[in-house]
């Protein structure tokens, strides 16, 4: 077998969409005449910690609500585990084992860190959501939401509103609840945002920890190359909506093909 030329995309040699973890077949977004996603097909293995990277404006968090269901593709097809689940609503996804880490401004703010992911433990339990999970005589759940709570760190805080935690903790936080959903694949949209360098890498060490321990597919978004790099089972780059390249750390760290994605602007990151 000749070698392939290194100056060409790498590709994924790994898992078809449609026997994947989680996988796209084709899937292409429009609105209007911009495509935002582009006929693209990824598969991702079942317990594979894989980043999906590329420039502002490639695709990435298109890709992950059409993934979520908050968006429905203009074509193409998303599988969950091997099955099709295009058209399922938004809502059942977590129940089908799919869960997306929540951002700060999803949090229950007024209420406890406690509370925030005991309501997500009772509403996976029960299947659907209601406020009168906030009553006080409600107390299904609450040892799973204690031990969630300590996976993620923040045993310290359960009586703390979620309005008041740093930055960081919430998205912690945001973790834990998507954990709460008990499931297979879950889905982190740039965990360490706006976090500070000592925050940001313990959050990169809690996901790795969440993925060796738990043996959940993880699919993330990140900006942060360090931790793209270092915990990264494999990465997919996106370019203008479509896949340039899928391999392991250091054969995307050297493709041609993402050097020029980046222009250089972030060639010395990766």
């Amino acid at each position: 077998m000749s070698r392939p030329d290194e100056n060409e995309p790498a590709v994924d040699p790994v898992a078809s969409p449609a026997d994947a973890a989680l996988g796209v077949d084709a899937l292409t977004r429009t609105f209007g005449e911009v495509v935002a996603v582009d006929d693209v097909s990824l598969g991702v293995p079942e317990g594979e910690l894989r980043a999906i990277i590329g420039p502002n404006g490639a695709g990435k968090t298109t890709l992950f609500n059409c993934i979520m269901g908050t968006l429905s593709p203009t074509e193409g097809e998303v599988y969950l585990s091997g099955t099709a689940i295009t058209d399922e609503p938004e809502e059942r996804r977590p129940h089908m084992g799919m869960a997306r880490s929540f951002q700060s401004n999803q949090l229950f703010t007024d209420q406890t860190v406690l509370e925030n992911i005991r309501v997500v433990v009772q509403t996976t339990q029960q299947g659907a959501f209601s406020l009168d999970l906030f009553r006080s005589h409600y107390d299904v759940g609450r040892e799973r939401a204690i031990q969630i709570a300590e996976v993620v760190g923040l045993t310290g805080d359960l009586e703390a509103e979620a309005k008041n935690l740093p930055h960081g903790e919430q998205r912690r936080l945001g973790i834990a609840m998507a954990l709460a959903t008990d499931p297979d694949v879950l889905l982190l949209d740039e965990p360490t945002s706006g976090m500070s360098p000592g925050a940001t890498t313990q959050t990169a060490e809690l996901i790795e920890e969440i993925h060796d321990e738990r043996g959940l597919t993880v699919v993330l978004i990140e900006h942060d190359m360090d931790v793209v790099l270092s915990i990264s089972d494999r990465i997919t780059v996106l370019d203008r909506g479509n896949v340039i390249a899928t391999g392991p750390p250091d054969a995307v760290r050297e493709n041609q093909a993402v050097q020029d994605a980046y222009l250089g602007g972030m060639r010395e990151e990766l």
